[in-house]
């Protein structure tokens, strides 16, 4: 079953939670690739994850100083830990073989889930409040 966006994951400002709806369909996309086994497919969707994670991060952390957010710093810390979590996903995957086992897909299927959701729960809607001082529109860049 695919990830879906609910209003309860929104932290208050469109630019982010648009970014946050399209890192979930790209997940969506590489889990679909996991459960099809198309190799293919699976290492470029792990490449857009990761292309468009950092474009996502990096717009975050602007509208975060903007907002006046105290815990930028920390933001940029759980960012870096995100990226790097990606970077071994993309690292496992590339030393697995043509096929794979149904439990090696729902190893990576969870961890995708769980890299997103998680971070979104967890970090993002610490931001939310600095966030709704501000009209859902705000867009510094």
């Amino acid at each position: 079953m695919s990830l879906v966006w609910r209003e309860m994951m929104s932290v208050g400002n469109d630019v982010i939670d648009a970014d946050h709806r399209y890192l979930i369909d790209i997940i969506n996309q590489i889990e679909r690739s996991l459960s099809t086994k198309n190799r293919r497919e699976l290492v470029a969707g792990l490449d857009s994850l990761s292309h468009y994670s950092q474009e996502h991060f990096a717009r975050e952390e602007k509208i975060a100083n903007a907002v006046g957010y105290q815990q930028v710093p920390h933001l940029s810390e759980s960012h870096a830990f995100l990226n790097k979590q990606l970077e071994q996903v993309k690292r496992e995957v590339g030393e697995m073989g043509q096929e794979w086992s149904p439990a090696v897909a729902e190893k990576f299927t969870l961890l995708l889930r769980s890299w997103l959701i998680d971070h979104v729960i967890k970090e993002d809607m610490l931001l939310k409040p600095a966030l709704q001082k501000y009209s859902p529109l705000f867009d510094p860049r």
